[in-house]
């Protein structure tokens, strides 16, 4: 579906599906659907059209035929969904009565005639209101109206010239970009052609970075150009006549280019002159890869060390062009020092006037790092009081066009919005829904997507709706729309995957969606309605933030598709009977009231796609069977988790049944064999015995489509269940993400898994087993060649060797890594030697961002050849180290290890040893290249550690912090946990042993 076309993208299959046979339409009725079909298909054609304009290049006429049109293509599909609902609908338990069933029959056979002839008279009245809408097209000539575009100049040329050294942050950037130019060999230029693909999201700084590069190394080059093509080249041919003329202006200013017939005629004059020339060349804001490829038949390599950069806001065109580097947005400090530096006239200025107050740190969060807004919030509160801050800041709205500045810097953004394509604005927009910097789990995001059409489900093709999904969400990442956020829940010990929204990208999409009648949002801030005024009534999605749910929000809902309440008030319960025509039905951390937690009206809500019920206690009533087109179901504390096995249509199942009920949730068997995701939490009391959790993991091999599969139990697996559950897993060959989930720990034989035939499908890319400890590694299943693609395991095991630590690190795709040793011994050491025989260069881990090892100390030995670690027991304490046996740290050691953690976590549970072992400081945190983040629990022993040592060991941390190039955020949390005995005479051990 896209936004533009309304629901006309789902609605004219629907029309063809009507013609079928099985709905014995009358003849009449058939022949308006075929003329309709053809004239609704001009009108998609164009609202395509409209859709490509922005809207504030669009004619108030254009806009109101719009929205006319796409409000009649959203009426036209609820007639036709009702109208499915209506002849499918719910299935009654079969009668033992012959008689019975015969007149059941007979008065279901007259009303469902009389629903086509209903169908019949709604498809005429449509009929002339589509005429109507087509008419208006025809009369006021919309095809031949030029867009209402004004004079605008591009508002990225007053950044332009802005000098680098005023732009806090660049040079760091700036460096790296230099030493990949030059491979580090002293801003010494090599022959070969060097190119570099600077990409990331509008307003970083992409053009700013590349002009500090071009500036700074386009001294010794026979010939320069810094060009920008823009969103839409509409001659290619004036790139190049720009380049030419950059190059050799004596030459070029004056040529007469018409005399070039075509582009290759151009290239060929290009390349002609570059010749054995050494040239720097800047492409800035390139969108398109096709554009790339004309471009880059131009620019010849003749070998004499010549640069080509590329700026870019789409990671294909970067990919195609090679050398990538992503920009990624300001420090928190740089930020700051950036804001204050605008304000002041300079950084030198600026160092008096930074208070560390609430105001500024809201406009630094509202600004999110993002160079561009800085500099615009700066230019607004300059010459401000202090006093006056917080009364502008509450009324800036990125989304408004009621000052200049925040427009032009909105219209940057926008770029971004407007090229990508409609399926992808329309998921987009869909997120305005959620609250300002609200966690949005991905699975549920899909799901939504798909039960609102977004993504139809076509059962032929090779890849499923939700995979679709799965691809488009990480379009959406790598097109930096969206920001991607892995959180890991310590108490669960489960990772969920999610999106965050940029404050600006959603100021954005609320103000489309908004403008386009696209989602109505009530919140607490505002009281009132956030939606266009253009359509009274017309309310499509509505969402609560932070508000009270009461029936006078409630009235004239009834064409509203989609419901989602954030953190609302729902004690008086919902006003289902509303939302006729509601699709999604989420409501976010809402505690029911005891009296409403029973939902009773739901059974009526017949084009209910996706339900989510999250906060408190619910329950459902038998007769939701009835909703036969409900795909997800997502229910915290269900109280009678009998009815689920009554929705056999269900793919997406997702159920916390805590303490409250008994494992009779599937009495009968599994029977949902369409599900495609479960996921299971049970409680302390949740099986009586192991038998009818054996049946139910047993069962779980019948579902055959299963991709992802989550169980969570308060109860340990028994060596039985876990047979079970292996005999289950080989049935499952679409496996792609198991996560298995005990809190209290089960012993698992590593040998006994084997011989019970433990396999995975190759495609798994998530692997998280906790609560079973292995006895070893399982090599046998966890290697590259089985697992190619892993992406995410969590493993506990007793002891792991040297050469199945290297298995591990030799994951092609591994990103996070949570391993648990529970080894018994002192002392065991592991390491990942950096000299690999098979010719890999040693390097393990070169994918991981994210790494948990514990309980273990991890010492960091540097070597001629690199760095490698090893890991020893050391009382459940997890300890970085410089030195150890006499391995002394050294400097300027290529990094073979972990290149691209972004993420290091570890517990202290002896502050005295780590200060020891660390001397202080040098905990050779410089080998991880591409650490940000340092989550470091402390647990302190109030008997024995004094608060000065614990200081001295949180400054440590943050010494070693400023040294590293990115400065990584460092987190420390405080625990007061007492040494027990046992770890105290491991210590004394540990003195005799090593001090």
């Amino acid at each position: 579906m896209e936004y533009a076309t309304g629901a006309l993208g789902t609605l004219l299959p629907k029309l063809g599906q009507l013609l079928r046979d099985e709905y014995r339409l009358q003849k009449g009725a058939k022949k308006n659907i075929e003329d309709l079909t053809k004239e609704l298909e001009c009108i998609q054609a164009a609202l395509r059209d409209v859709g490509e304009v922005p809207l504030d290049e669009r004619s108030e006429l254009l806009r109101i035929w719009a929205r006319d049109a796409r409000e009649m293509s959203y009426d036209m599909e609820d007639m036709v969904d009702t109208f499915l609902v209506r002849v499918q609908g719910p299935d009654e338990r079969p009668s033992k009565r012959k008689v019975k069933r015969f007149f059941k029959k007979l008065w279901d056979d007259v009303t469902k005639a009389k629903i086509r002839r209903d169908i019949g008279q709604e498809i005429n009245d449509i009929k002339e209101r589509v005429k109507e809408v087509a008419e208006r097209r025809a009369r006021y000539k919309f095809d031949d109206i030029t867009p209402a575009k004004t004079f605008s100049v591009d508002p990225r040329i007053a950044f332009l010239n802005t000098k680098a050294t005023d732009l806090i942050g660049i040079d760091k950037a700036r460096e790296e970009v230099i030493t990949k130019l030059t491979k580090g060999d002293n801003n010494v230029l090599s022959a070969q052609q060097r190119i570099i693909s600077i990409v990331g999201f509008g307003g970083l700084g992409k053009t700013t970075l590349a002009k500090a590069v071009y500036d700074k190394l386009k001294g010794p080059f026979d010939c320069t150009a810094f060009v920008s093509v823009g969103r839409n080249p509409d001659n290619i041919k004036n790139i190049f006549r720009n380049i030419l003329i950059q190059l050799d202006k004596g030459r070029y200013e004056k040529f007469n280019f018409s005399i070039f017939d075509d582009e290759m005629q151009l290239i060929n004059e290009l390349r002609d002159f570059l010749g054995n020339k050494r040239y720097f060349i800047v492409i800035d804001d390139i969108w398109d890869t096709k554009a790339w490829k004309i471009i880059q038949l131009a620019l010849v390599d003749n070998n004499s060390g010549s640069i080509i950069i590329i700026t870019t806001r789409k990671y294909e065109v970067a990919q195609q062009a090679g050398g990538i580097y992503r920009l990624e947005p300001l420090s928190d400090d740089n930020s700051r020092k950036l804001f204050f530096a605008r304000m002041y006239d300079g950084e030198s200025k600026a160092s008096n006037h930074q208070p560390d107050d609430e105001v500024s740190d809201k406009i630094l969060k509202k600004c999110g790092d993002i160079p561009l807004a800085i500099i615009t919030m700066a230019s607004l509160l300059e010459g401000k009081h202090m006093e006056e801050w917080s009364e502008i800041l509450n009324s800036i709205d990125f989304g408004s066009k009621e000052n200049q500045q925040v427009e032009d810097t909105m219209k940057i953004i926008s770029f971004s919005y407007y090229d990508l394509p409609p399926h992808l604005r329309i998921c987009l927009l869909y997120l305005s829904v959620f609250p300002e910097d609200y966690f949005i789990e991905k699975d549920a995001l899909i799901w939504m997507w798909i039960a609102e059409d977004f993504i139809v489900h076509k059962k032929q093709g090779i890849m499923s709706s939700f995979e679709i999904g799965e691809r488009w969400f990480s379009e959406l990442v790598n097109r930096s729309m969206i920001q991607l956020v892995e959180k890991w829940d310590e108490g669960s010990r489960i990772l969920v995957h999610g999106c965050q929204v940029h404050d600006m990208v959603l100021d954005l999409i609320c103000s489309i969606s908004s403008e386009e009648n696209f989602v109505t949002i009530l919140d607490n801030k505002e009281g009132a309605s956030s939606s266009s005024s253009s359509s009274p009534g017309k309310v499509y999605r509505l969402a609560l933030h932070n508000n009270r749910i009461v029936e006078s929000h409630m009235v004239g809902m009834g064409r509203v598709r989609s419901f989602i309440s954030c953190d609302c008030d729902i004690d008086k319960g919902i006003p289902l009977s509303s939302f006729t025509l509601i699709r999604v039905l989420a409501i976010y951390n809402g505690v029911f009231g005891r009296k409403h937690r029973h939902l009773k009206h739901i059974q009526n809500l017949l084009h209910l796609r996706y339900l989510q019920l999250s906060g408190g206690e619910a329950e459902l009533p038998e007769e939701i069977g009835n909703l036969k087109f409900l795909e997800t179901l997502h229910v915290y504390r269900l109280l009678n988790a009998k009815v689920v096995s009554l929705l056999t249509q269900l793919r997406c199942l997702r159920l916390d049944l805590g303490n409250s009920v008994s494992a009779t949730i599937f009495t009968d068997g599994i029977k949902l064999t369409s599900l495609e995701e479960l996921e299971v939490c049970f409680g302390y009391h949740a099986f009586k015995s192991q038998e009818p959790w054996r049946r139910f993991v047993k069962e779980l091999g019948s579902l055959k489509e299963l991709k992802v599969l989550r169980l969570g139990s308060c109860n340990a697996f028994s060596m039985e269940v876990q047979i079970d559950l292996v005999e289950s897993l080989r049935s499952l060959g679409k496996m792609e993400h198991l996560s298995l989930h005990a809190y209290w720990s089960s012993s698992a034989d590593t040998a006994t898994w084997e011989a019970a035939g433990f396999r995975l499908p190759r495609h798994i890319r998530y692997l998280l087993l906790n609560g079973i400890n292995f006895s070893g590694f399982p090599s046998f299943c966890i290697n590259r060649l089985c697992l190619p693609n892993l992406s995410h395991l969590s493993l506990s095991v007793d002891a792991i060797e040297e050469q199945e630590l290297q298995i591990l690190g030799q994951l092609p795709e591994l990103r996070f890594l949570d391993l648990k040793v529970e080894s018994t011994a002192e002392i065991m050491v592991c390491s990942a030697a950096t000299t690999d025989p098979a010719g890999d260069g040693g390097r393990f881990f070169k994918k991981l961002r994210h790494c948990t090892l514990n309980p273990w100390e991890v010492l960091l030995l540097p070597s001629k050849d690199g760095v490698s670690f090893r890991m020893r027991r050391v009382h459940a304490t997890v300890l970085l180290g410089s030195e150890w046996n006499g391995v002394s740290s050294g400097k300027g050691l290529a990094a073979a290890l972990m290149p691209r953690v972004h993420k290091l976590s570890f517990k202290v549970f002896s502050v005295r040893e780590f200060k020891d072992e660390n001397h202080g400081d040098g905990l050779c945190l410089e080998y991880f290249a591409s650490l940000q983040n340092i989550n470091v629990k402390i647990y302190i022993d109030d008997a024995s550690d004094a608060e000065v040592e614990v200081k001295e060991v949180e400054a440590s941390l943050q010494r070693a912090a400023r040294v590293h190039p990115n400065h990584p955020l460092v987190e420390t949390v405080r625990y007061n946990a007492p040494m027990f005995p046992e770890w105290k005479a491991w210590a004394a051990r540990y003195d005799e042993l090593y001090v």
